[in-house]
């Protein structure tokens, strides 16, 4: 760790809301003090980079927030008049992870004084694990977010013959360490239902009305309930997936439309659950954040429990349920031993922690074996090259693409005729590339949620 000094130097580099809000809140607890921390973020350049709106919903600032290419971003870290980051946290995606890897296996090919890259993953594990976790194999550290994930993490490295030692059990960083604000029962009835819903699951116009449709059900059989259904994003923004068929479209679409009883609703998730008495959801995050809040949580199978839903993350967890059962009353209870093993309500429920054992009285802190781990690489010395599982022997038909999806070579450089900063051009040039940018950005949102349907319906007939 830096010298205590001075605040660790962290930049995060992000390409969507959800992933801005995991970067830069993993970044202050793996500070020895929350407040310890120089902050820079970046913003991946994508379909997916975050609006103004989005990046205030999300409530984390920075002290100075870019929007980057992977070339740029790459650049900025030898630029000369940039002061040396010591950790990087690289809250991307799979492919993205691994072109920055690769980028910095490029600048410091050997031991060198370079800044330790921590990545990880925004909420639950449910699909293309393998894929996933090889994607970002060569980070210092990759976080799991429980002991379930840390052994299915370690598993997977080792399965491949993969040096499975930068895996490290941590938790979900917008998990309160106390469990959150503190929840009172409501006996057998709850007065405010949150349903969380999610931008691509399900994925279906026929399944997405019918959830809206049995939310607004629940409202009218339930006149004394307030149902909120908690939405990502505004038509046109995107946020960590594509949402091609927005709930607020289908609202308007509602036969009978919706209740007086049931809106709307957007907000900062933690700020929504300070007043929920009951979570439904397909297979949202938010069901970990409610559950460790004591919350009930019901996770819908009405549309089966099934991988490409992720809901069957939550098997044993108690909370499967349907609308029906919800209707007639039913408040799932939550089983302890899953929380326990998913890293949710430690603290509060007083249950081992990751080495398996945790003295109740004393506050447990999921972070406490990542920081540890920070410090000794921070303190070890000139770190060894970033050595990634996939390289030109072991994946030779696989990383270029991905690196190229980048533009970068496959020895992790930039390719040529490839800009590497930001400041080039007039400030008239560079406004006038922004706006183009968004334009762009606006077509193709245009076209994923106006345009595609409209093809994939003509398709059927």
């Amino acid at each position: 760790m830096p010298a205590s000094n001075r605040a660790l130097r962290v930049a995060v580099l992000a390409d969507s809301d959800t992933r801005w809000k995991w970067g830069a809140l993993t970044a202050r607890r793996l500070a020895p003090e929350p407040d310890s921390v120089r902050l820079t973020g970046y913003l991946l350049r994508g379909r997916a980079t975050p609006t103004a709106r989005q990046l205030g919903e999300v409530g984390v600032t920075a002290d100075r927030l870019t929007e980057v290419t992977c070339a740029q971003f790459l650049a900025e870290l030898t630029a000369p008049e940039r002061e040396p980051y010591d950790v990087i946290v690289l809250a991307l995606v799979g492919g993205a992870v691994q072109a920055v890897l690769h980028g910095a296996r490029a600048l410091w090919p050997e031991p060198a004084a370079r800044p330790a890259f921590v990545t990880g993953y925004v909420g639950v594990v449910y699909e293309k694990l393998a894929d996933g976790l090889l994607l970002r194999h060569g980070a210092d550290l990759v976080l799991a977010n429980s002991r379930h994930d840390a052994e299915r993490f370690r598993a997977v490295y080792e399965g491949v013959g993969a040096d499975a030692g930068a895996v490290v059990e941590s938790a979900l960083p917008f998990l309160a360490p106390d469990g959150g604000p503190s929840y009172e029962p409501v006996g057998a009835t709850a007065h405010r239902v949150v349903f969380a819903v999610q931008p691509s699951v399900p994925d279906s116009r026929a399944d997405r009305a019918y959830l809206l449709r049995r939310a607004a059900e629940h409202a009218r059989l339930h006149p004394g309930r307030e149902v909120l259904v908690k939405l990502r994003s505004r038509p046109g923004e995107h946020t960590t997936h594509l949402e091609e068929l927005p709930y607020q479209r289908l609202a308007e679409q509602l036969p009978g439309g919706l209740p007086s009883n049931c809106r709307l609703v957007y907000g900062n998730m933690g700020e929504v659950l300070d007043t929920t008495d009951l979570l439904v959801t397909v297979s949202s995050t938010a069901a970990l954040e409610s559950l460790h809040r004591g919350i009930p949580t019901a996770v819908l199978t009405d549309l089966g429990v099934r991988e490409i839903l992720g809901n069957h993350h939550f098997l044993g967890s108690g909370c499967m349920a349907s609308w029906t059962q919800l209707d007639a009353g039913l408040l799932p209870k939550a089983d302890p031993d899953w929380l326990a093993a998913q890293g949710v309500g430690s603290r509060a429920t007083g249950l081992p922690g990751p080495a398996g054992v945790h003295d109740p009285d004393e506050p447990y802190d999921p972070y406490a074996a990542a920081r540890a781990r920070l410090t000794e690489l921070l303190g070890a010395g000139p770190l060894p090259a970033v050595a990634p599982y996939y390289t030109q022997d072991t994946a030779p038909g696989y990383l270029p693409g991905i690196l190229a999806r980048h533009h970068l070579g496959p020895d992790g450089r930039p390719l040529p005729g490839v800009a590497r900063t930001g400041a080039g051009g007039s400030r008239l040039r560079r406004r006038l590339r922004a706006h183009l940018r968004e334009a762009a950005r606006g077509a193709y949102r245009h076209g994923v949620q106006r345009v595609a349907p409209v093809i994939r319906r003509l398709g059927e007939l």
